[in-house]
């Protein structure tokens, strides 16, 4: 059998399906350099984690809807299809007549599949605001909190992110990169919707070869190639701030700024300079000051900056850099710092947000329109931060800051989630589980029994992506996709789109939702669309049938040189900004008049609750980052072989400095336990120098496995970090995700291993809904 083309968040690639029922992957022949991830499909296609069968939990069959603290306790009871589609258009039904559609939070976030018509949220959305709406979540936890804050300074956040310097012009143009957070090769694999041809390792080692000089600012020197030969400053996790504002009044001092380049270009730049020399609290932060707080010597900070005004330099600061406590401070004192330097819109200098964060990020693909799913009109206006989702189940009615508006949240009777699995991307995963017993119905889609399918009442087997047609591609993609079905459904499995249509079928509007069209039809109908907006502008691009024959299409490409803001600077008067004055906000009024203490109008040093110079360290002497894996996206296919390859004794890898692990009496693959006051979870320890001392490294992503009998504070047999993250908001401006710190301790684990019992699914029972008597 031939390769059938497909593609994925981290890459296309071609499926044969072999007759002992298995599959082999192959990387598409174009890519050179071909995603690790790929590793982990063979495996998760027949995993035994696979929900075969439509599934509801026993006590919501037995005693109906309602809060519930069994959720993730009890066994589940395998049904038919009618039976439990009608029993989800019931509940629909039933919480809408009760209290309004404001009652059901559909915000499903999640990274599900790549193609662009079994997009889960989207088919969510679109059936739910037809189903007269539901509340939304808004932003991602991956940037929630520079979503919010780059508007105000530049105008838009899609500038920074979508229009960002490419990785050509850096190479040929930098002479200096100073890297807040690295530039860590792992996350370049992936993007949404996928990336055909991997370019960014191949800009890293053009870079090498290059001459640019590069600064490595982090605690892990991980977070850059190894062959990128850096000067690493292993600074104090969360002080990156306070390091950028000691570069910055280095500047000033000594008359290394670009006073034009402030003058002409940027706004509230005074006032920022007045906090930097310590005019308005008595506190100049200067590199006296700012060395004790990050752990870089003052001189060091001071030749830093000299280097960087003799250079053409580019400030980058990673997207984790803002998944914290105060989380706007780097991102916005980085582009302070740019600013002063004068080099934004220059060709290689100036400032990103997010090379090594993403696969697109410095790409020079083009942007193009895509083939979209419609998702249609939401009645329902109302919304949460999308990180903010316990507060709103714990606290329905309170009152909530977010970008200057008096918000609250609304009371939730009904979650509904398709494509994602909260239980990786919150925080503080006992107080999640808590939240996750208060509404009446939790419904999930799912391929696997994750730890969200576990704590659902109602749980609908959904195909993956191997077992349904679509088309894919991803933002400044090579090529369109062709996603052929290369398996049979894995037991009762049907597609998002089957699911909803058979419920909007049951309330009333199964006509309206599927427009007549089947799902083949709706991708011809999407690709139609799409190619005669192509044609229009006078590409060329063939029809439906020769495109799926072949198999991909390949795209335009895009400019290979790009520099952020480079029209701006050309011209500030003729292509201004989208801010109040058209100009880089250092500081901004707009900010500064919401009154948040925790964000105020212009770059500070805040010092976070959880860092290793605040009182809770003399319990918690450790900082805990909890950063993206390197052996799968997210949790996604935690099963596979990569994914198990990385692990140590079954649980996640913990890094850790010899000398902090001699001084617990910790060996290299001892279990360990790591702890704070909101959990604990079990991990394999990996000794390295690389990484600095009091701190240790475990990634997100390990599937939650909660021993039983521990309570609210919970023990995770597998490694989920999550268990030990503060569920906080970075600040009441933006109230994005913080969760890529904790305060812990690390202690070697005594006595029997609790098991990981997540490669197998909770225990299911033969069952239907008991009738009345």
């Amino acid at each position: 059998m031939s390769l059938r083309p497909t593609t994925s968040h981290w890459g296309a690639y071609g499926v044969r399906a072999e007759p002992d029922g298995q599959i082999t992957v192959t990387a598409h022949p174009g890519d050179p350099a071909p995603s690790p991830l790929l590793g982990n499909v063979p495996g998760a296609l027949r995993h035994a984690t696979r929900v075969a069968r439509p599934a509801i939990r026993r006590g919501w069959l037995e005693h109906g809807p309602g809060p519930s603290d069994r959720r993730g306790r009890e066994p589940f009871c395998e049904v038919s299809w009618d039976e439990a589609l009608d029993l989800v258009a019931a509940e629909l039904a039933r919480v809408r007549g009760a209290a309004g559609n404001e009652a059901i939070f559909g915000g499903s976030y999640g990274w599900a599949s790549a193609g662009r018509f079994h997009h889960a949220q989207s088919q969510l959305h679109r059936f739910l605001g037809m189903a007269g709406g539901y509340v939304s979540s808004r932003n991602t936890y991956s940037t929630g909190t520079s979503e919010v804050l780059l508007p105000h300074l530049v105008g838009s956040a899609g500038l920074v992110f979508r229009a960002a310097s490419s990785w050509p012009t850096i190479v040929a143009s930098t002479g200096l990169i100073v890297a807040f957070g690295g530039i860590p090769e792992k996350n370049v694999f992936v993007t949404p919707g996928g990336m055909t041809t991997h370019r960014t390792p191949g800009h890293l080692a053009a870079l090498a070869a290059s001459g640019t000089r590069i600064v490595l600012i982090s605690p892990l020197r991980s977070d850059l190639p190894a062959h990128l030969d850096a000067e690493w400053l292993p600074v104090v996790p969360a002080t990156d701030t306070a390091l950028m504002l000691g570069l910055a009044h280095t500047l000033v001092s000594e008359g290394l700024h670009d006073k034009e380049f402030l003058g002409r270009y940027c706004a509230g730049y005074g006032t920022f300079e007045r906090y930097l020399l310590g005019d308005a609290d008595g506190v100049p932060k200067d590199a006296a000051w700012a060395g004790p707080v990050c752990g870089i010597k003052p001189e060091a900070i001071r030749r830093l900056a000299r280097r960087m005004a003799a250079a053409r330099t580019l400030v980058t600061v990673t997207w984790s850099l803002q998944r914290a406590q105060h989380g706007e401070q780097p991102v916005w004192a980085a582009l302070a710092l740019a600013a002063m330097l004068g080099q934004i819109g220059l060709p290689g200098g100036g400032f990103g947000h997010g090379y090594g964060s993403m696969g697109d990020v410095g790409s020079s693909g083009a942007l193009l329109r895509l083939p979209t799913l419609p998702q249609g009109h939401n009645p329902v206006r109302t919304f949460i931060p999308v990180a903010r989702i316990a507060d709103m189940l714990l606290h329905p009615g309170a009152p909530y800051d977010y970008d200057g508006q008096r918000l609250s949240y609304p009371g939730i009777r009904l979650v509904y989630w398709a494509g994602g699995n909260p239980f990786h991307h919150h925080q503080d995963l006992g107080r999640l589980r808590t939240a996750f017993g208060r509404p009446d119905t939790i419904v999930v889609h799912e391929p696997h029994w994750t730890a969200t399918a576990r704590h659902a009442d109602i749980v609908l087997p959904v195909t993956t992506t191997l077992e349904r047609e679509d088309i894919g591609a991803g933002r400044r993609d090579t090529h369109l996709i062709a996603m052929h079905r290369a398996a049979e459904p894995v037991g009762e499995a049907r597609s998002d789109h089957d699911i909803l249509a058979a419920l909007a079928g049951r309330l009333g509007f199964g006509e309206t939702f599927t427009e007549g069209r089947t799902a083949r039809q709706w991708l011809e109908h999407l690709y139609g669309e799409w190619r005669a907006a192509m044609l229009a502008q006078g590409h060329h691009i063939p029809g439906f049938a020769e495109f799926w024959a072949a198999g991909e299409l390949r795209l335009p490409a895009g400019p290979e040189h790009v520099t952020l803001l480079q029209d701006f600077r050309a011209d500030p008067v003729r292509s201004p900004l989208h801010t109040p004055s058209g100009r880089i906000e250092i500081t901004s009024a707009a900010v500064a008049g919401f009154g948040y203490p925790d964000c105020p109008g212009h770059p500070v040093w805040l010092e976070p609750d959880e860092w290793l110079g605040s009182p809770l360290a003399s319990r918690f002497p450790l900082h805990l980052i909890a950063n993206q894996p390197g052996t799968r996206l997210h949790s996604q296919l935690d099963m596979g072989a990569t994914s198990q390859r990385g692990k140590v004794a079954g649980r996640e890898a913990l890094q850790i400095h010899p000398g902090d692990a001699a001084a617990r009496g910790i060996a290299a693959g001892e279990v360990v336990k790591v702890f704070n006051d909101r959990g604990a979870c079990l991990a394999g320890a990996v000794l390295t120098t690389g990484i600095r001392r009091g701190v240790v490294r475990l990634p997100t992503g390990a599937w939650f496995d909660p021993v039983p009998g521990t309570g609210p504070a919970p023990l995770c047999a597998h490694g989920n970090p999550n268990v030990l993250t503060a569920d906080i908001p970075s600040s009441r401006l933006s109230q994005g995700c913080a969760g890529q710190h904790a305060l812990v301790e690390v202690e070697r684990w005594a006595g029997e291993l609790p098991p990981v019992t997540v490669g197998a699914p909770p225990p299911l029972l033969p069952g239907s809904r008991p009738q009345p008597h």
